[in-house]
């Protein structure tokens, strides 16, 4: 389910938002489907449950997740889960748009790289 780099750099709770999103998008999770709990996955993810919490946190916020007392957290459905998930790809590509260009790729180069994975996509 979810999978964690400890040595990314990324902040783990960043990498718990991100994967649960990347989940969504790709189908894997749906609107309705619960989270598991923050002491299972604390425990499966081996990680602080306080950082978990956070990211239930941030995920709720962001309307990707909705908590139901004494239930759980369910995946959102409609519209502003939708959102979140286009807000956060969007995030992810101006950051790697950004640092690609700090290393030196031309506007030309970043261009080209778009269309080249666009096309690749598309077979």
């Amino acid at each position: 389910m979810l999978q964690l780099d400890y040595k990314s750099g990324v902040p783990i709770c960043e990498q718990i938002v991100n994967g649960f999103i990347r989940l969504k998008a790709l189908g894997v999770l749906n609107g309705g489907d619960q989270l598991p709990s923050v002491r299972s996955l604390a425990i499966k993810l081996s990680v602080n449950p306080n950082t978990i919490q956070k990211a239930y946190a941030i995920l709720e916020s962001d309307g990707v997740i909705y908590s139901v007392k004494g239930k759980g957290s369910y995946m959102a459905e409609g519209s502003s889960s939708d959102l979140a998930v286009i807000k956060k790809a969007k995030e992810n590509f101006k950051q790697a748009v950004t640092s690609a260009n700090q290393l030196g790729l031309t506007n030309l180069e970043l261009k080209e790289l778009v269309d080249e994975v666009l096309k690749e996509e598309a077979e």
